[in-house]
């Protein structure tokens, strides 16, 4: 291998900074205008939005505004398709700009929309039934942006990395997500104590006007990072798939659908705080507790902050036991963290309300962490952005798109929390049978040209890694 001088240690420490800090502040600003709007949904848009069109009708709102958060989930797919599509042809790069982008005008439109009726004391007025539509359609750019972002994030981050920290590398683009939560609920929280009863007049469009501020942050950041190593190997042979897509359904298909299982356990219980429903059940007076929303949402903040620091330690976990055995953990525990969610929100008490969120989050970060590199591990570089971004968009469809939807609807129907834990139960017990079935590629090459010698598919644990066969891309050796 190439020797390195001093100084090219130095340049590459520094790339290898600005790529986790591309990835991190990238993700964190996509998510946090995502669960901006989860946040806000069940709070307020049952009423301003959706309550003139439902006749008042509180509970039927409030599923339809919860609706709007699992419709966004339906276009995830597309955004992965053309993300992974493009990406595999023109790099990774760019589509990150892009959906960021993306995200942005959309959160920041969200903001400057006038209501149902208009409100009272709110300068923008109504513009009747046009105003939900107006909501749904902002909504699904979000959801179109949120699909292809994932794949290029994680692609970007272990790409770069050396074999024996991948998974520390991927857990990277991960913190983006508790990241985002924690930023959203800091920020409807700190809004909510600043407005007072005029949050739910005009200070709720402050958070989706303060994602101006950190797309141009992210904006920045993102586009000082080089392309991956991958992609450049692929460009440099002109060897990019004309259609990826195909050839990923065609020879991967199997894979594709137990990558999307294994994320379903994950999405249906985290969207149960990042979706909205925990929030709107325990602070909602006539049909949930009545708890103060600032305390809730600095609760929920407290658990993105939980779910951070174990998705950060489960990347290094994966490195030492494998992403296996460090999924098998998280979805474990979480079979029994389902019913103590629930069992402690429901008690109302501030103390049971904050461990059982605190408690709540560490199977969602063991799972959390190491999963953007065993997606990553299981695809060969012509499709891999094609094949990460698309498998999970399907899982976050089947597990988190009406996750809060459903919940409500069970809550409203069997009228006992229990019957949310049986159904987040069940979407576990399928996601721990994918862990079972799925190989587990720890430390398989990435490079373009392990697939074009036929090795991706015989490879198998204990065959030389990508350094051992001479072939790496990426020098950085530390983090």
């Amino acid at each position: 291998m190439t020797q390195t001088t001093p100084a090219d240690e130095r340049r590459l420490a520094g790339e290898r900074r600005r790529i986790i800090g591309s990835v991190v502040v990238g993700t964190t600003v996509e998510w946090y205008d995502f669960f901006v709007y989860a946040s806000v949904a069940g709070i307020v848009f049952s009423k301003v939005f959706f309550g003139p069109a439902t006749e008042g009708n509180e509970g039927l709102g409030a599923i339809f505004a919860f609706l709007t958060v699992g419709i966004s989930f339906l276009f995830r797919p597309l955004g992965a398709f053309l993300a992974g599509h493009y990406g595999d042809k023109i790099g990774r790069k760019p589509m990150l700009v892009i959906t960021l982008l993306l995200m942005g005008v959309a959160t920041t439109l969200i903001g400057l929309l006038p209501t149902y009726n208009g409100t009272p004391g709110d300068w923008f007025g109504g513009i009747g039934v046009a105003a939900p539509i107006l909501l749904l359609l902002l909504r699904v750019l979000q959801g179109i942006s949120a699909g292809g972002e994932w794949g290029g994030a994680v692609l970007l981050a272990t790409e770069h990395a050396p074999t024996e920290k991948r998974g520390r590398f991927g857990m990277f683009p991960q913190l983006g997500v508790p990241f985002g939560m924690i930023l959203a609920s800091g920020m409807v929280a700190l809004v909510t104590a600043l407005t007072g009863d005029n949050f739910a007049v005009w200070g709720w469009r402050i958070p989706f006007l303060f994602s101006v501020v950190l797309v141009v942050v992210g904006f920045i950041v993102r586009s000082s990072v080089e392309e991956s190593p991958v992609y450049k190997e692929i460009a440099d042979v002109q060897k990019q798939e004309s259609a990826p897509i195909v050839t990923l359904f065609r020879k991967h298909g199997l894979t594709v659908a137990l990558l999307a299982a294994l994320f379903i356990g994950n999405n249906a219980a985290g969207y149960m705080t990042t979706g909205g429903y925990i929030q709107r059940y325990a602070t909602n007076k006539e049909t949930g507790l009545g708890m103060d929303i600032t305390f809730v949402m600095l609760a929920v903040l407290g658990a993105a902050a939980m779910w951070a620091l174990v998705t950060y330690i489960a990347g290094h976990i994966a490195d030492r036991i494998g992403r296996k055995k460090t999924f098998l953990i998280g979805y474990g525990l979480q079979l029994v963290t389902v019913w103590l969610l629930f069992a402690m929100v429901q008690t109302a008490n501030p103390v049971m309300v904050v461990m059982g969120l605190l408690i709540y989050a560490i199977p969602l970060g063991l799972q959390y962490g190491p999963i953007a590199v065993w997606y990553v591990e299981s695809y060969p570089a012509s499709v891999r952005f094609s094949g990460v971004s698309i498998a999970y968009a399907l899982g976050a469809i089947v597990g988190g798109a009406f996750a809060p939807t459903i919940a409500e609807w069970l809550m409203q129907t069997f009228g006992n929390v229990y019957a949310i834990s049986t159904y987040l139960f069940i979407a576990t017990l399928i996601s721990l049978a994918a862990a079972i079935i799925l190989k587990d590629r720890t430390g398989i090459p990435l490079t373009h040209k392990f697939e074009e010698q036929g090795g991706f598919q015989t490879w198998k644990p204990g065959d030389p890694t990508q350094e051992e066969l001479a072939t790496a891309t990426s020098p950085f050796r530390s983090i």
